[in-house]
């Protein structure tokens, strides 16, 4: 609709970022009004019927389509018969953080009552979603679509599109989100998807005129699986990077990781006919094929099917994509929105504070499957952090109990909170110790990815190698 793992990745990968400050938004923009009802409900994407999560009846949730700087009044009732949470992937909640819809900073809704977000759009122009953050609410539908679109004097560094499409790309399963979290408890890991859904089926068919330009915004909504996106016969040329505007290279396909959003314009400079959208999965278990989902991109003169076999995929090992995303350049000369720490865009030039190594684990632990972040992983109290801090309730919150390093302890649960102060300047590395790729994200903020490095360890030394000048800006990062 157009509208205004066989992982070959090395067993340890790392990644820079820097994280960005946050200002409030004003108060005399426009104001949006929605509300939203979530039930359960019966969907049928892959020709079984199967319990979904609606938002209003719909499956994928509403696309929320705004403008720079609108505030947003999102009314959610939640008739489900458990708690429910929704995020808000990639929108910066400047002073606003317990809107952002998180566990252990919100209170999930619980049934049968209601909570309205109040957030503002404030200086921010691309593509984004929302999904649910709880109990893997999130394998059963409820996300959708969220484009903020520049004010009419706001130029962006490409002529204005003939239309653009929203594709809401991610992995599948016909288990229940529930079946899905007993897995998890079991102590096994989530398995392998059962397929792959386009804006919540196996296939989409976008439709444009001969020789126009058309503007494709890309997010991966799935679970589990990073995605290749690409197009039979046209070219992908980058425009939008969750937010920031990218040097405008070319490229044949684009891999999108989970929890990512890209956007990119495609040409129809061929003849007319209809050309094959594919959507695969990356990094598949060694016996396991990939998941593809074909589309269609139909010429609106066009009568026949394009010659010629579905387009391949990239090489499977990671490097590849790797080498994809040092490609990505964040545009200097762009005037749109673009992420301005300290009242700096020169982030290169600024002191860092403190520097934070991340490393991931997936360990069992008393029988269930426990992620950790340097040996604690997260357990969610029954009252939000801001309430546990703002009360000086005890006991509760673990105050830098995460060591700023990898120490090898063994993993534990716990409630852990780095302490930072306001406007700290923060360098963290992200090391992926397992042999799948992962996603990183930063609720609320953006960061510059400064640097990708695969030999295992992040080092001091490591520092030489930054992108210190145009480093892409993001709110999500694979490692």
């Amino acid at each position: 609709m157009m509208a205004p793992t066989r992982p070959s990745l090395a067993l340890a990968r790392w990644v820079l970022l820097a994280a960005v400050a946050a200002r409030l938004a004003g108060a005399d923009d426009p104001y949006r009004y929605f509300t939203w009802t979530v039930t359960y409900g019966p969907i049928n994407p892959l020709g079984t019927t199967q319990q979904g999560i609606l938002i209003n009846g719909q499956f994928p949730g509403p696309r929320i389509d705004c403008v720079t700087n609108d505030n947003l009044i999102v009314n959610v009732v939640n008739n489900l018969d458990e708690p429910f949470l929704i995020t808000w992937n990639g929108i910066k909640q400047r002073k606003n953080s317990w809107q952002d819809g998180v566990a252990g900073t919100n209170c999930p809704i619980p049934p049968g009552a209601n909570y309205t977000y109040k957030f503002q759009a404030k200086d921010q122009i691309g593509t984004f979603t929302y999904f649910p953050s709880v109990a893997l609410h999130r394998a059963a539908g409820g996300f959708g679509a969220l484009n903020v679109y520049q004010r009419p004097a706001i130029p962006v560094p490409y002529p204005p599109p003939a239309g653009d499409f929203t594709l809401l790309v991610g992995d599948w399963y016909l288990a229940g989100h529930d079946q899905l979290r007993q897995t998890l408890d079991s102590g096994a890991p989530l398995p392998f998807p059962d397929a792959l859904l386009i804006n919540g089926m196996p296939s989409a068919t976008l439709v444009g005129d001969q020789g126009r330009t058309y503007l494709l915004r890309v997010s991966n909504v799935g679970m589990k699986t990073s995605i290749n996106f690409r197009i039979q016969g046209h070219a992908l040329k980058l425009a939008e990077v969750e937010g920031t505007h990218p040097v405008q290279n070319v490229y044949d396909s684009l891999d999108v990781h989970v929890g990512q959003s890209v956007a990119f314009l495609v040409t129809l400079d061929q003849p007319a006919m209809d050309y094959a959208v594919v959507a695969s999965t990356r990094f598949n278990p060694a016996d396991t094929s990939p998941l593809t989902a074909v589309g269609t991109l139909h010429y609106s003169s066009a009568t026949s099917l394009a010659p010629g076999p579905l387009p391949a995929g990239p090489p499977e090992e990671s490097e590849w994509s790797m080498n994809q995303a040092r490609s990505f350049r964040w545009n200097l000369t762009a005037s749109a929105a673009r992420p301005n720490p300290q009242g700096s865009f020169h982030y290169g030039t600024i002191q860092t504070s403190r520097t934070l190594v991340l490393a991931s684990s997936a360990a069992v632990v008393a029988g269930q499957r426990r992620y950790a972040v340097n040996g604690v992983s997260f357990v969610v109290p029954d009252t939000p952090l801001k309430l546990l801090d703002n009360y000086n309730i005890a006991n509760v919150i673990e105050w830098d109990s995460v060591p700023e390093r990898p120490d090898g302890g063994a993993p534990r649960p716990g409630t852990p909170v780095v302490r930072l102060n306001l406007h700290e300047f923060v360098e963290v590395v992200f090391q992926n110790t397992e042999n799948e790729m992962q996603s990183w994200h930063l609720d609320g903020y953006d960061f510059w990815v400064v640097g990708y490095g695969d030999n295992g360890q992040w080092t001091e030394n490591e520092r030489l190698n930054y992108n210190l000048v145009d480093a892409q800006a993001r709110h999500t990062v694979q490692v």
